[in-house]
């Protein structure tokens, strides 16, 4: 049967459970995720580089794997918690079980937790680092050292893609095909898809494109992707932002380009106590009143009294917390969100922002 495994956090609480996945140890930023399906997606999204996912709903993978529905080509998560894994998956598109899913991509993992226990002590003392490991700990002063001196480092880098591709459009359209330069900061695939859908070809970039490559091959819009991490760690990028700012080409970012347009242009950014992460979160639309269900995935938020009212006003916010969910850019061609319009997992709510995109785009002649 399944050895015994614990997953110990930095302020000293233990909790003891079966190991899933690899047996290794690991060390890793711990956030929780509200979603009550989309396990695959979440475990794809290279948004999660660098943390290790606890996920609130009490049972995964009951519906298996579906390689189809992976949101990049591999699962990024340090680690993954559970309450409890199905062992027989009832779908029939499954062609795996989450159990082989982690073993095979080496990913440790913990079930049999109280995940709620735990979700309720990171939301009362913030997002904390922990371990998973199988190895009984007499004395933790050694793993809590380890885990006081863990940070996440270098992880837009290790997710974007190594060398640029084109994706062309997918759907039929009546419009002339737009060319859409899309920034890969750790980006899901159902970005780029989403705009191949609207008749956009999409040519992707490494994150540490220079924005004299994006702007030489005269796009008709520029999207930048969400990604992981601090955004304030991304300097160089954020340099290069600045300059297609500058420019007069339509832009819409999503999740971190949405820091980054924000750092970019004199706005600060700050880490939340425990982030928004689920396919269930409200945001408000400032302009018509109408609030939106989105799916989210971030552990920072742009600071709105750090704006100049001149540059960007706050054009959504979180109806949960009060938080900065978009902003829009006064006299450019330039609006971003830090919730995720692709969805997957999650509402298919924000989808029309694609078109507003793909509007703006018409709009430069």
């Amino acid at each position: 049967m399944h050895m015994k495994a614990f997953l110990i956090l930095e302020d000293g609480t233990v909790f003891e459970g079966k190991s899933i996945g690899s047996a290794r140890e690991v060390v890793s930023e711990i956030v929780f995720n509200t979603s009550m399906t989309s396990y695959l997606e979440v475990l794809t999204d290279p948004s999660y580089a660098g943390q290790a996912v606890v996920m609130t709903y009490p049972l995964i993978g009951n519906y298996g794997v579906c390689y189809e529905d992976m949101e990049s080509a591999r699962p990024w998560p340090d680690g993954y918690i559970v309450r409890e894994l199905s062992r027989i998956p009832s779908n029939f598109r499954s062609v795996d079980t989450i159990q082989n899913f982690l073993e095979k991509y080496d990913i440790p993992g913990i079930c049999g937790i109280d995940t709620r226990a735990l979700t309720k002590l990171l939301r009362e003392k913030g997002t904390m680092n922990g371990m998973i490991t199988t190895k009984k700990y007499d004395d933790l002063a050694d793993p809590i050292a380890r885990m006081k001196a863990y940070r996440v480092k270098g992880v837009v880098k290790k997710t974007s893609c190594r060398e640029k591709y084109v994706l062309p459009p997918a759907g039929v359209s009546d419009q002339p095909v737009r060319r859409v330069a899309l920034l890969d900061l750790g980006a899901k695939r159902n970005i780029a898809r989403s705009l191949a859908e609207r008749g956009c070809e999409v040519t992707v970039y490494p994150c540490d494109t220079s924005a004299a490559e994006i702007l030489g091959s005269c796009p008709d819009g520029i999207m930048l992707s969400n990604g992981p991490g601090d955004p304030k760690e991304n300097v160089e990028i954020i340099r290069e932002i600045r300059k297609l700012y500058e420019s007069d080409v339509p832009i819409f970012a999503i999740c971190l380009g949405h820091q980054l347009m924000a750092l970019a242009t004199g706005a600060d950014t700050f880490k939340l106590k425990y982030g928004h992460r689920g396919g269930n979160h409200p945001v408000k639309d400032h302009e018509t009143g109408r609030v939106y269900i989105s799916s989210q995935n971030h552990g920072y938020a742009v600071d709105t009294a750090s704006l100049d009212p001149k540059v960007a006003v706050p054009a959504f916010s979180n109806v949960n917390d009060g938080t900065n969910e978009g902003l829009r850019y006064i006299g450019k061609n330039i609006f971003t969100v830090q919730y995720h319009p692709e969805a997957c997992p999650g509402p298919q709510d924000s989808a029309y922002l694609f078109d507003r995109f793909i509007q703006m785009m018409g709009g430069r002649k």
